[in-house]
């Protein structure tokens, strides 16, 4: 973890400069503007410790105007770096045919301000849209036909929910409409493949109710997520029992006689307390005529496991969350989104994610609201 600070105040910082850098260069500024520019970047790079002491001592609602400024400005300075790649490559174009056809399409002065003032623009509208993608819940549909279930089963629903990332910006009334989806939905079977709550968990109570009102005739199932971990793996364990689910690590759970829910923790677990068992050992010693279903937070498979299983879930990349951000994420989880066959006998699903992760924003990764559908078909 100290290692990640270290890269994210290095990388956020040098992104700061970089920004700095291109205003400087577009408007001459004075001493005072220097001085105001220095507090705030200083302000913005420590936001998310500011944030989580805040919580921590008691200061909500000066911890949550703090989260929403703090990380919306953290999606306008990467949407501003990001532009500015694209538009650097534009400025190259034109001192390419200032150089060659020796013909000055923008004065030097006036581009830099033209510049400076496009990114600008261009990433506090995608901002703007990106709070509206966040709350524009997607459902999507996977069919599963098998033989592995009973025949006299028509269909059989089960929807997942991943990384709602419950707490100071992710709040109750989001929480009810994603509720009120599922219930439109009407699950048989209702799984939660990690980070349900966020990094602070000290007011939570309020978020119980709505999730326990849930009650699907075979079950709901949980797994730990990273942040269920971060927020103190005790009290996240007692928030998911207390809110209806039967918690899963390295364990399975029957549903309803039909199917198979097997779940571990993320890895994460690992500075903490835990009971480790590998997938191919937890999965290799149950019936093969049973439809089994794997829920784990991170899309990671275990080769080893790979046909011992029908169905693996997963959540955690949030599609890369805000666009181009995906291309980062998907270097580290390139099974990123959606749905991946494995092999003739196991496929894994990644679900895109309900909440959002710092900032309060999506773009071109809409929520998700998972619903797998299945049918019975013989071989």
């Amino acid at each position: 973890m100290s290692l990640i600070l270290v890269a994210y105040f290095l990388l956020y910082g040098l992104m700061h400069l970089y920004a700095y850098l291109k205003a400087r260069r577009a408007y001459r500024f004075g001493t005072k503007t220097v001085t105001f520019l220095a507090i705030f970047i200083l302000v913005m790079v420590f936001a998310p410790l500011i944030v989580r002491l805040s919580e921590k001592a008691g200061y909500e609602n000066f911890a949550r105007i703090t989260a929403y400024a703090g990380y919306t400005w953290m999606a306008v300075l990467f949407l501003f770096f990001s532009v500015s790649l694209c538009i650097d490559c534009c400025r190259l174009c034109i001192y390419t045919v200032k150089h060659v056809f020796k013909k000055n399409l923008l004065s030097d002065v006036h581009a830099y301000k033209y510049f400076f003032i496009a990114r600008f623009i261009c990433s506090l509208s995608v901002v703007a849209y990106g709070y509206y993608e966040a709350e524009q819940i997607k459902t999507e549909r996977l069919l599963i036909k098998t033989d592995k279930i009973p025949k006299a089963t028509e269909k059989l629903k089960i929807v997942q929910i991943s990384d709602i990332h419950l707490g100071l910006i992710v709040q109750k009334g989001k929480l009810e409409k994603i509720v009120n989806e599922i219930r439109k939905i009407n699950p048989d079977i209702l799984v939660a493949t990690g980070d349900l709550v966020d990094g602070q968990i000290n007011h939570l109570n309020e978020f119980i109710e709505p999730l326990k009102s849930i009650k699907p005739p075979y079950g709901k199932f949980a797994v730990t997520g990273n942040h269920e971990f971060y927020a103190g793996i005790e009290a996240s364990l007692d928030f998911m029992t207390k809110a209806g689910f039967t918690v899963l690590r390295g364990k399975s759970e029957i549903a309803g006689g039909i199917v198979k829910i097997v779940g571990v923790d993320d890895d994460a677990r690992k500075p903490y307390k835990y009971v480790e068992i590998p997938e191919n050992i937890l999965l290799s010693g149950f019936q093969k005529n049973l439809l089994t279903v794997l829920l784990k937070h991170k899309p990671l498979v275990d080769q080893a496991a790979i046909g011992l299983f029908d169905l693996q879930l997963s959540g955690h990349t949030h599609k890369g969350q805000i666009f181009p951000f995906n291309f980062i994420t998907k270097l580290f989880f390139p099974l990123h989104s959606g749905y991946y066959k494995l092999s003739d006998a196991s496929g894994l699903y990644v679900n895109r994610g309900l909440g959002t992760w710092g900032p309060p924003v999506r773009f071109l990764a809409p929520p998700e609201i998972t619903v797998v559908e299945i049918i019975y078909a013989s071989k």
